[in-house]
């Protein structure tokens, strides 16, 4: 699945293995430690743990192996919902939470949901539905972190977007912006996959809203991810994108990240030069996306690794989109 074969792969194999397996020795040791204590050191013990795995940049993002990364997601997932089933308020988990099912569901179920739709329609749908109960999974994960700071925020959110999301103080925004931009891209994804359900296109509003409001807190949070993902959403068929305003969000996103995001230039060919029929600029983005050296951002090495991958697939398809 990676764009290209890399000498170090292997080894990056092996130490991501090798980082996994202390993190999971780590934790039977504590939970050994633990079997016959009470309540309030479990909880401490879980909350230690928990406080280890939601610190620093993700593992799996540092990683260039999807395999790896595909094959180990899922049990990742299982260890952090085992660990709030105990501490069901740890916020750090919760976020986590969040963006591991967003990280794995696009990059695992939704991708393979748009390479099966050309062959077979009927897996396609069904990869679809599964890759929206794991973006809704997600939501869940990020509004319960967000509910910790302001009760009630969620149901406030789905009555008035736009009045809910100013309760927001910034104070809260170096904690509230990665939430509110998981929440994000937890239910527009889900309803990029879902664009026939009156329900989920109904709460299209309230992904603007939590978007706009990341966006006045913190701009330039993560290198202009705020803006590359509202060209994301156009690029999965989000209704009503104005090409005007995706172009910003593209030329702003450009100059916060340097030039170094593969996955952005792959989003505006999909959100722009597909609409507009524009075959030169699609593939001049997409060499782009594919010159990007993945290196020169490790902590988001697998996020250009699977733009790359995608950009590839893309090329193969140039005269399906194309007339």
């Amino acid at each position: 699945m990676a764009a290209k074969e890399f000498p170090t792969v292997k080894s990056n194999a092996l130490r991501c293995q090798h980082c996994l397996h202390r993190t999971y020795v780590f934790v039977a040791v504590m939970i050994a430690i633990v079997l016959g204590a009470g309540c309030s050191i479990k909880r401490f013990t879980v909350n230690t743990v928990g406080d280890l795995l939601a610190s620093g940049d993700s593992v799996y993002e540092r990683d260039d192996d999807l395999i790896l990364v595909g094959d180990a997601l899922p049990f990742s997932l299982k260890l952090v919902e085992s660990l709030l089933s105990q501490s069901p308020q740890h916020e750090g988990l919760l976020l986590t939470a969040s963006r591991g099912f967003v990280l794995y569901s696009y990059a695992y179920v939704h991708f393979e949901a748009d390479r099966t739709a050309i062959d077979d329609l009927d897996r396609a749908l069904e990869l679809r539905r599964r890759a929206r109960r794991l973006y809704l999974r997600a939501l869940d994960y990020a509004l319960r972190a967000l509910e910790l700071t302001y009760p009630g925020f969620t149901l406030r959110l789905s009555q008035d977007p736009q009045q809910a999301v100013r309760e927001l103080s910034p104070e809260d925004a170096l904690r509230v912006v990665p939430v509110l931009y998981w929440s994000a891209a937890a239910l527009g994804l889900a309803i990029s996959v879902s664009q026939h359900d009156a329900v989920l296109l109904a709460r299209l509003p309230e992904v603007d809203a939590l978007l706009a409001r990341a966006l006045e807190l913190d701009e330039g949070w993560n290198g202009g991810t705020l803006h590359e993902f509202q060209v994301t959403l156009a690029a999965a068929g989000r209704m009503h994108a104005d090409d005007d305003v995706i172009r910003g969000h593209y030329l702003r996103a450009l100059q916060l990240s340097q030039g170094r995001r593969a996955s952005l230039y792959v989003a505006y060919a999909e959100a722009a030069s597909i609409p507009n029929q524009k075959r030169a600029e699609f593939r001049e983005l997409l060499d782009k996306a594919l010159s990007v050296d993945i290196d020169d951002e490790p902590e988001n090495r697998l996020i250009n690794a699977l733009a790359q991958r995608r950009a590839k697939w893309l090329k193969r398809r140039i005269d399906e989109l194309f007339l």
